[in-house]
C-alpha cells in the first residue's frame, strides 16, 4: 500500500521539491564533507556541474527504478562519464533502509573517500532516505550518536526530515558500528 501511495504522489511531490528550491532558501544539493553531497534527484542537466566542479565519481541512489526513469542517468550513462552508481532502492515517504543497504552504502562512500572523490547521495528530495544514509556515513566516519549526525546534516541542509522508524535504524547501526567489540 505504501508503496503505491508514493508512486502516486511522486510527481506532485516532485513538482513541489523543484518550487522550494525555486522560492524558498532551499538548495538541490548540500556538501556534508570532502566526500558525501546530499542532494534531491540528480538531474540529467547537472551531470557536468557533479562530475566537473564537485568530483563526484560516485552516486547512490536511494529511489526505485521508476523515479529516476525518465528524469536521472542510468547506470550505463553515469558510468559513461566515469561515475559509479549504487542503487538501494526504499520506497518513498514511509520507507526505511534496510541495514545491508545502509552498509553497503556507507562502504561505497567511503572507498570514494579513500580515493579522494566524491558521491552524491539521493532520493527524490533529499531530505529522508538519502539522509538516513548519509546520517549513518557520519556515524561510522566518527562514531558519532545517530542524534550528533543528524545535527551535523541540518546544519548544512536545514530540511531534512529523518522519521523515528529511520532514527531507530541509526540507532541499530551505531550500535553494531561504534561499540568497542564491533571497532575491533
Amino acid at each position: 500500500m505504501a508503496g503505491a501511495l508514493a508512486r502516486i504522489l511522486f510527481y506532485p511531490t516532485l513538482a513541489y521539491n523543484v518550487i522550494m528550491e525555486k522560492i524558498s532558501s532551499r538548495k538541490w544539493y548540500n556538501r556534508v564533507d570532502e566526500t558525501v553531497i546530499l542532494g534531491a534527484l540528480p538531474f540529467k542537466s547537472m551531470t557536468e556541474e557533479l562530475v566537473q566542479k564537485e568530483n563526484v565519481r560516485g552516486v547512490i541512489t536511494m529511489n526505485e527504478e521508476y523515479e529516476t526513469k525518465y528524469f536521472c542517468n542510468s547506470a550505463e550513462e553515469w558510468r559513461a562519464v566515469g561515475v559509479e552508481q549504487l542503487r538501494l532502492s526504499t520506497v518513498d515517504l514511509t520507507g526505511v533502509p534496510s541495514m545491508e543497504h545502509v552498509q553497503r552504502g556507507v562502504a561505497f562512500a567511503l572507498h570514494h573517500r579513500q580515493q579522494g572523490s566524491s558521491v552524491y547521495v539521493h532520493c527524490k528530495a533529499g531530505r529522508s532516505r538519502s539522509a538516513t544514509l548519509a546520517a549513518a556515513y557520519l556515524i561510522k566516519l566518527h562514531c558519532c550518536s545517530p542524534e550528533e549526525a543528524c545535527g551535523i546534516l541540518a546544519s548544512v541542509r536545514p530540511h531534512i526530515l529523518i522519521r523515528s522508524a529511520q532514527k531507530q535504524l541509526l540507532h541499530r547501526y551505531h550500535q553494531q558500528s561504534c561499540t568497542p567489540a564491533s571497532r575491533s
